[in-house]
């Protein structure tokens, strides 16, 4: 059931853009600050603890700095969609692979720490959400075939159940869950501090997006 909710948070939220064609994308930005704020949260509370128990403290460190630098070199092709930002002109005739997997190796490497069945899978979910229902925006309003559209998601959907599935039955990737684990920190604390300043026009802080981080914050705590 746990693989399953990252499936249903990406196809639920393109149906709702799918059929509702949302125009105002101001409350999004605010999910997206509060999700940026949980995820960051949790990754503190749960995950880091987590892998410094578990190994060498100056290889945990290198790890999540490679997590780091890989999200700034996937975000070269994905162009900012892992944290609501879309600037990219597709073709009609042509699937975009090079968005589709850098956003895929992203979500794998997202999946790995759910396998252990924390509070991080909710981090990950709230994080999901307003990606992909920005990334569905994107793609719905682009020049791409709708067909190549619902592909796209639907192979999109897949990509964080898969990497906690091999988490669990890869002999490879269970031998280094914890370097693994590591460098989804190294991801999630990126991608969560660029949500949390450029959730806001000009970078300006504003009250609403202080009450939602937060939130975030509070929620994460006690999760």
């Amino acid at each position: 059931m746990i693989f399953l909710l990252p499936v249903l948070a990406v196809l639920v939220s393109f149906a709702m853009v799918f059929f509702t064609k949302p125009k105002n994308q101001k409350n999004i930005q605010l999910l997206l600050a509060f999700s940026g704020a949980f995820l960051l949260a949790l990754t503190f509370f749960e995950l880091l603890p987590e892998v410094y128990r578990a190994s060498n403290t100056k290889s945990i460190a290198l790890c999540i700095l490679a997590g780091i630098l890989l999200q700034v070199f996937l975000e070269f092709f994905s162009k900012g969609a892992e944290h609501g930002h879309m600037h990219l002109d597709l073709k009609k005739n042509s699937f975009p692979l090079i968005l589709f997997l850098s956003l895929s190796l992203h979500a794998l490497i997202e999946g790995v720490p759910i396998a252990n069945d924390g509070s991080i899978i909710y981090g990950i979910l709230v994080h999901k959400v307003p990606v992909a229902i920005i990334l569905s925006i994107f793609l719905i309003n682009s020049n791409l075939k709708t067909g190549y559209t619902f592909l796209f998601i639907s192979l999109f959907s897949l990509m964080t159940p898969l990497g906690g599935w091999l988490a669990q039955n890869s002999a490879f990737v269970s031998s280094y869950a914890t370097e693994f684990t590591a460098v989804a920190i190294g991801v999630f604390l990126h991608i969560s501090t660029v949500v949390l300043f450029e959730s806001s026009q000009n970078h300006a802080f504003n009250l609403r997006k202080l009450v939602v981080i937060a939130v975030g914050i509070s929620l994460a705590y006690f999760m």
